[in-house]
């Protein structure tokens, strides 16, 4: 099996809204497709979203599919990317909370990266798990029950945590590879 077709027949979402860190949906979403996955864009509303880059704006993205819309059901994995914006929003609004919790649910991969973390904790997965984060999330994941590590890219069960833009080639590798394996016995809450 070529690269190309490490996820042929897979449908990966990436769950954002306005104030995501562009780079970190734009590079695991080349990686992700040129794996051979299908992606959709998955967010609050239908429209464009605003990536970021850092505190300026970025570019604007159209949406595939709106979280109310879909199900965990439809798809083989989840990536949540950071910024501070994006995270936080994300974690107040109970549809992305429950497609969110629902990938653990159904034992499906999940990589979230930086601030991405944020909404997992929000959805009550990470009580046990090892992971990483930017480092402010550090005591948020502690006190929700998570084993934090200073690590470019952690993989616990099918969920794929990393720290920050520069750990973006080990975070896409990492998270090709447990999509492309499937799910997961213990990826659960």
């Amino acid at each position: 099996m070529s690269q190309q077709d490490t996820l042929k027949n897979k449908t990966i979402a990436f769950l954002v809204t306005d104030g995501f860190e562009q780079v970190e949906f734009t590079e695991p979403w080349k990686a992700i497709k040129q794996a051979g996955a299908q992606v959709h864009l998955v967010s609050l509303e239908k429209g464009k979203v605003q990536g970021v880059h850092h505190d300026e704006k970025g570019d604007q993205f159209d949406v595939d599919k709106v979280v109310g819309e879909v199900s965990a059901e439809q798809y083989d994995g989840l990536v949540l990317p950071g910024g501070v914006f994006n995270p936080d929003a994300l974690r107040m609004n109970d549809e992305a909370v429950d497609f969110v919790r629902d990938f653990f649910k159904q034992h499906k991969p999940v990589a979230a990266i930086c601030h991405g973390p944020w909404v997992l904790i929000e959805a009550g997965v990470v009580e046990g798990r090892r992971m990483t984060s930017w480092p402010s999330l550090k005591t948020d994941l502690k006190n929700a029950g998570a084993h934090w590590v200073d690590e470019e890219c952690v993989c616990d069960e099918g969920l794929v945590t990393s720290r920050r833009p520069d750990d973006l080639p080990a975070f896409c590798a990492k998270a090709v590879e447990e999509f492309a394996e499937g799910k997961h016995a213990d990826q659960t809450v």
